[in-house]
Parts: C-alpha cells; sequence; structure tokens
C-alpha cells in the first residue's frame, strides 16, 4: 500500500472558536501542526501518496506543507464545493487516485489521534480478503458511540446507532475512523451529493454480500473534538503516550520550542508544551498545557490542562485550569479561570476581575 486519503474539516469546525486565528487541523499539537503527526505517521507506513480531502479553510493547508516533499510525501490537495460528507469526500477525491481496482487504499480522520498500527491493518485486509477493512477500538462506555459487533473471525457483522438502553449494547467496539478500501469499492459510492459512510456506506455494503473486517486495536485513540481533548492529546505527544516520527524533541514532561524563553525556576509539567517565541515568567507553574507562539505566562502563574493561544497574554499569579484562552487575549494579573472557560481571541480581562474560590 502506497496511497491513501486524509480526511480533513467537517468535525473539525467544532474547534475553531478556540483560536480562530489558526484552523484546528494547524493548531500545534506537541511543537506541530496535528496533521503533521497524521501525515508522519502514514509515511512510516509506507504510504507515499496522499490526498488531502478537505471542507473548510482549505487554503491554509497547501501554503504550510506544499507538495510534501520536505515529509518525504507526495501530496495533493481536493475541496469540496459543499459538504459532501465522509463517504462524499472519498468519492470526490476518487480522480486523484493512482491504485489499481483490487489494491488498497488507506482512509483516515483528521481529526483522531491514535497509536494504530497501520501495517497491520493493511496486513489484515489483505489476508482477510476483504472489500473493506475497519479499524476498530474498544472503549468503557460505548453509549456516545455507533457499535461494530464483529464475529469470531473478525468480519463486521452489523453497524448499530448509539444504544438508548443497556439492551442495546452489545459490543464495546466502536469505529476509530481508519479504513482500508478496496479501490473499486470507492467507485460505488454515489458522486456529488453527501454520503455518510458510517450510516450509508458501509450498511450498504454489508446488506449487498461485500465482506467488511473488523481489526481490533486497543492502543492509543482520541477523538480530537473538544478543546479539552486537544490539549490532552498534545500532551500524550510530547509524553510518548501517542506515538508519533514528528514530535521535535525528546519525549518527556516538557517540549520547549528553540526560541521560547523560560524562566530557571519556573516548572514545566505533564506534557506542557511552549511554543516558539513564547516567554514564562519567573515561579510559573504549567503542567499538561499547550502555550502556542509567542504567547507570554506571567510571573507565578498556575496554567493546567489548559490552551493558551498565540500572542496571549497571561499576567503575574494568575491560574487558569482547564480553560482556553484565544490568540492575542490578555488576562490580567490575580484572576483565576476555571474549567470550561472559553477567553475569546482578543479579548481583555483586567486585573483582579474574575475568581472561582471563596473568600475563606
Amino acid at each position: 500500500m502506497t496511497e491513501a486519503i486524509l480526511l480533513v474539516g467537517g468535525k473539525g469546525t467544532r474547534l475553531r472558536p478556540l483560536t480562530v486565528h489558526t484552523p484546528k487541523p494547524m493548531v500545534p499539537a506537541a511543537g506541530v501542526p496535528f496533521l503533521t503527526h497524521q501525515l508522519a505517521r502514514a509515511r512510516a507506513a509506507g504510504v507515499e501518496h496522499i490526498v488531502l480531502a478537505t471542507s473548510y479553510l482549505a487554503e491554509v493547508f497547501e501554503p504550510y506543507f506544499g507538495d510534501g516533499s520536505e515529509l518525504g510525501l507526495h501530496l495533493e490537495y481536493v475541496t469540496e464545493d459543499e459538504p459532501l460528507g465522509t463517504g462524499g469526500a472519498i468519492r470526490n477525491v476518487a480522480s486523484r487516485l493512482r491504485s489499481g481496482p483490487d489494491e488498497p487504499v488507506l482512509i483516515f480522520n483528521g481529526d483522531i489521534l491514535t497509536g494504530l498500527d497501520i501495517e497491520a491493518l493493511v496486513s489484515t485486509h489483505r489476508s482477510s480478503g476483504a472489500d473493506v477493512s475497519l479499524h476498530l477500538t474498544r472503549v468503557e462506555d460505548p453509549r456516545a458511540f455507533g457499535l461494530v459487533p464483529t464475529d469470531s473471525t473478525g468480519r463486521v457483522t452489523a453497524f448499530l446507532e448509539k444504544p438508548q438502553t443497556p439492551e442495546e449494547i452489545v459490543t464495546d467496539q466502536i469505529n476509530a475512523g481508519a479504513y482500508v478500501f478496496r479501490r473499486s469499492v470507492i467507485d460505488t459510492i454515489p458522486a456529488g451529493r453527501p454520503v455518510s459512510v458510517e450510516r450509508e456506506t458501509f450498511p450498504g455494503l454489508l446488506s449487498s454480500g461485500a465482506h467488511l473486517q473488523g481489526m481490533v486495536d486497543s492502543t492509543y485513540w482520541l477523538d480530537l473534538g473538544t478543546p479539552q481533548a486537544f490539549v490532552r492529546g498534545s500532551a500524550d505527544l510530547v509524553m510518548g503516550r501517542a506515538p508519533s516520527p514528528a514530535v521535535p524533541g525528546r519525549c518527556g514532561d516538557r517540549l520547549v520550542l528553540p526560541t521560547a524563553s523560560v524562566a530557571t525556576d519556573a516548572k514545566l509539567t505533564g506534557g506542557t508544551v511552549v511554543g516558539d517565541g513564547a516567554v514564562v515568567g519567573e515561579g510559573a507553574r504549567i503542567d499538561g498545557s499547550a502555550v502556542l507562539t509567542g504567547a507570554v505566562i506571567g510571573a507565578g502563574a498556575v496554567i493546567s490542562d489548559s490552551l493558551i493561544g498565540a500572542g496571549a497574554r497571561i499576567g503575574d499569579r494568575t491560574v487558569v485550569s482547564g480553560a482556553v484562552v484565544g490568540d492575542g487575549a490578555t488576562v490580567g494579573a490575580d484572576n483565576e479561570l476555571q474549567d470550561g472557560v472559553r477567553v475569546w481571541c482578543g479579548a481583555s480581562i483586567p486585573d483582579a476581575a474574575i475568581r472561582f474560590s471563596s473568600d475563606q
């Protein structure tokens, strides 16, 4: 297998408000745009040609990644005029594929961070003779997901909607968002209209007698559809929990990019990333957070599980926990921002304006 489709967009809009100047797939995760990790992992698995199927803000990708040669890839870009869904997006780029009708094509989702063994998925696809092979993962609570039961050989037997009752939870296996398609199967997806692979393509193939094979791989898997998940994913990349050859440094408790400035007594833990040109002041403590390019963290500030946008400023002694501070925002000294707070890009909060702790 030397070819892949990367689906970018769609669900990614869920994260756009957190840093509106930096669309989600380009927000740095562990020091580089998130898509870099996706592309690098595919290249490490032997993929050489990738078509990026984009549906929004597509103009940001090609100027950054170009033809892909710096990653050892050949990249092409196809943008939908109107949203086509996952299946429609796959069909929309079919003309750019070079594979023969029986050759495998990897398809993966730009919103998923995973440790999937891509080569094992392709091997499973080849050995089973499947028309489509799916990466499945097990989750502790499957109620928020559609279920994908399989038989004793791993062959998919059904695609079930999100369970509403305990009796409907017949498996803990869910679709993990990576597939290998037989090239000819892609051409059977209807062209020119929205199509969901989960609700239309896969159930339709199953009902027609096609062979859909599931491979359960319970390594690292995270849907990055929320700011909290994105911050966690970045930290897990830095700490090596989520594997990627694109992390620009050794795995560990912290990743400080070359032009950042961190005070000698500042403490960075939990996979914290400090971006280029960012400044971390004396006595600051940052845990499991991403501090993007040019941001400034004041002396004695305490940041945990948070995303601090590019050029944002956090005042002295301010506490930020489980929050998102947008690009260019300013949070003055002696504030407390707690779980779930979103500070819009360019907003300004004066000194000692917000607190959550009691007066006791």
